[in-house]
């Protein structure tokens, strides 16, 4: 068994930008000149959400406000979860809802949340839950909340569990707009649930997901299917993650592989498993911003949301604003 691991190095790509703002929330709101309306009363506000109905159709649909940002973050929480963690959710959710709505063109939010059916079974019954009851504390406890960096509204990313350490976000996009998403040693993530994953594919079945950006050959060539030999680990980004690796003769970007195979990270090495690709990957996510599993470690150890927001955000400012969805 031989494992491809190249040295270190650094790469960059504008490409990924695109991936990030796709996670973790996909948003799109009209807004009134320099405010959001929100119909409805601050205590009954109501934002409108495109869903998808059983028979796959979609509809625009009318959610209050709270239904709406409880589902949401309860589709990011483990039950178990640490309150103070709750909290710092809470404001990335907020802020990632709030950016948006300063940039939209449409009146439709575009994005998954859990129902308030759905929440209800989740936890059996909403009235006597203390899962609910700590989504609902969190959520008043940082009302209008949110990270500002300068004058704007931060960029927030997080994910599940990083591979030891979060990525710094000018080294893998290329840009320098989000100077407070830098690397943040978490050995804590080393014991996450699911931290290493194992996976192993026939080389042609990887060769047809990544079909779409391998460089064109020959028909003849076509035919041909990749080896181990024709798979390489070029180089790391400063957190360990792969940040290129090359299939035959095209070059891409570890976060291109990871998406094309649905890997849980870009964070991986390549092994040869007798005829087929075995890919070892290290934990959950793109690996920017707050990693969850280390955020309730630190809560757990006494740290309260403002630590932990300014530990992953530093440089950012916890700030109020209103946009007519929360009581005043």
């Amino acid at each position: 068994m031989r494992k491809k691991t190249l040295g270190q190095g650094v790469s960059s790509t504008l490409s990924f930008i695109v991936v990030l703002f796709l996670l973790p929330y996909i948003i799109t709101v009209f807004m009134h000149g320099a405010s959001f309306q929100a119909s409805g009363t601050n205590a009954q506000a109501a934002v409108e959400v495109r869903v998808q109905k059983e028979d796959g159709s979609e509809e625009v649909v009318a959610v209050s406000w709270e239904e709406f940002f409880l589902g949401a973050l309860a589709r990011e929480i483990p039950e178990n979860s640490e309150l103070e963690f709750i909290k710092a959710q809470a404001v990335l959710l907020r802020t990632n809802i709030y950016r948006t709505l300063s940039n939209a063109e449409s009146p439709v939010l575009e994005d998954m949340f859990l129902t308030k059916e759905e929440l209800e079974k989740k936890c059996m019954n909403l009235s006597d839950s203390a899962y609910y009851e700590k989504l609902k504390q969190a959520m008043a406890e940082t009302r209008q909340e949110v990270l500002f960096y300068g004058e704007s509204y931060a960029t927030v990313p997080f994910h599940q569990s990083s591979s030891g350490a979060t990525r710094d976000y000018k080294e893998v996009t290329g840009r320098d707009d989000c100077p407070y998403v830098v690397i943040r040693e978490c050995p804590l993530d080393k014991e996450a649930e699911d931290e290493m994953q194992v996976a192993t594919f026939d080389f042609k079945e990887v060769q047809k997901k990544c079909q779409s950006f391998l460089v064109a050959v020959t028909e003849e060539e076509a035919e041909k299917i990749y080896q181990f030999a024709d798979f390489e680990i070029m180089s790391y980004d400063s957190a360990g993650y792969v940040a290129e690796l090359r299939i035959g003769d095209t070059r891409i970007t570890g976060d291109q592989f990871r998406d094309a195979l649905s890997l849980p990270s870009s964070s991986f090495s390549l092994e040869d498993a007798d005829g087929k690709l075995r890919i070892v990957t290290m934990g959950n996510g793109h690996g920017l911003g707050m990693s969850q599993w280390t955020a309730n470690e630190m809560a757990k150890e006494g740290k309260n949301y403002q630590e932990i927001l300014r530990f992953f955000y530093e440089g950012t400012n916890l700030t109020k604003k209103t946009v007519g969805l929360e009581n005043q």
